[in-house]
């Protein structure tokens, strides 16, 4: 099949194009270790590169291989490769990029486990880590010229959902050598292409919206093939591989992305209208508001604003456990981007590694609630917020 700009055809067919053994449609995991080869010299090219196929799973496999160019194509990328999680994903790429003595620019609104990565990690082998306001971009511009190998974004941000200019960073940072890394999880290649935007490499964790039903987990890295190759080559050696039967549940689930990205979009757009005219709701985080401080960039660069929001209530943490203790339609758990509703605080999903201090400089209240909009009917999300918020 050629490559099609279409995304629900792509989701469906990239990457599995051709029918399989014994003419089924449905592609085999093979849970094969190894791969044999009865001639040597043929042997002898593949594990050389010099010819297509596979020698042993930690490194290449037949069914993480559909996967991996599934999201090549969706992405417009030159080259895909895979990780047993998200975090593999996010920190091999850096591992891969940084040496000590060289300087990343991050923004100060990621994922936990990504700011922890920054905070405790990357110093710990000497490489310099300047975290800037992500919503400042003229600061991050100054730091981007002063120097630096890296510059990593996440837009929209987990989980106060701010929204970075990567067309505008993106130009600085090329112009002063450095690479640019957007993790673009909530986003999707749905809703947001980066790379399009000037990304060298997107990251992703295949866990959330890609696979989408909270049941497997992966990561992925689409970009610059010559970026790709480095980072497949350090995750082949420090074997933080997806493993076949994940990589088939993703596949699965991503056949449907176009179709569940929509309903998240429309679900999260009415929720979050809905909270920001409730009287007990202090402020409401979401890129489709007009009144969200990057609602403009976000129009801009997306195609849809995304199955995330979140929002803080009036009053103390309290108030959070008296509204999230008395949903329905919404499992109390550290995810997202699954069929059903998934809510909770950062104090135990996003931020769980933070301490409350380290929240704090993150600009994350405490009496935030994250809240991932599933695609059950809308009506009955917003009945049932209605509900939990009037017993506070």
């Amino acid at each position: 099949m050629s490559e099609t700009n279409k995304a629900g055809t792509a989701a469906v067919w990239a990457g599995e194009e051709h029918l399989f053994a014994e003419g089924a449609i449905c592609l085999p995991v093979f849970n094969s270790v190894t791969f044999g080869y009865d001639d040597m010299n043929e042997w002898f090219d593949v594990a050389l590169g010099r010819k297509k196929g596979h020698i042993y799973s930690r490194n290449t496999n037949p069914t993480v291989r559909p996967l991996e160019e599934k999201i090549r194509i969706l992405d417009g990328a030159e080259e895909a490769t895979s990780f047993s999680t998200g975090m593999a994903a996010i920190s091999n790429t850096l591992f891969t990029l940084l040496a000590p003595g060289e300087r990343v620019v991050a923004i100060k609104d990621t994922y936990g486990g990504s700011n922890k990565i920054f905070i405790e990690f990357l110093p710990k082998m000497k490489v310099d880590v300047c975290l800037c306001d992500t919503s400042d971009f003229a600061t991050i511009e100054a730091e981007v010229k002063k120097g630096c190998k890296v510059l990593y974004l996440e837009t929209p941000t987990n989980p106060t959902l701010k929204v970075v200019d990567i067309e505008r960073l993106a130009k600085v940072a090329h112009q002063h050598g450095a690479v640019v890394v957007v993790d673009n999880t909530f986003a999707t290649p749905i809703n947001q292409r980066p790379i399009e935007l000037g990304a060298d490499l997107v990251v992703y964790s295949a866990t959330k919206f890609l696979n989408g039903h909270s049941d497997v987990m992966g990561g992925l890295v689409t970009g610059k093939k010559e970026l790709v190759d480095r980072i497949f080559h350090y995750r082949e050696i420090t074997g933080a591989t997806l493993h076949p039967h994940s990589a088939y549940m993703i596949l699965r689930g991503m056949k449907t992305l176009e179709l569940r990205i929509e309903r998240h979009n429309q679900n999260a757009m009415r929720v979050a209208t809905y909270l920001s005219q409730h009287p007990k709701v202090e402020q409401v985080f979401y890129p489709g508001l007009e009144t969200h401080l990057n609602h403009a960039i976000a129009k801009k660069q997306m195609r849809g604003f995304g199955g995330m929001l979140s929002f803080s209530l009036k009053g103390g943490f309290d108030k959070v456990v008296t509204v999230l203790e008395n949903l329905k339609y919404a499992h109390k758990a550290a995810s997202l981007g699954s069929v059903g509703t998934l809510v909770g605080p950062p104090r135990t999903t996003s931020h769980v590694e933070l301490t409350e201090q380290e929240r704090a400089n993150a600009g994350i209240p405490e009496s935030l609630i994250r809240y991932s909009a599933g695609i059950e009917n809308g009506d009955d999300l917003i009945a049932d917020l209605e509900q939990a918020l009037a017993k506070i």
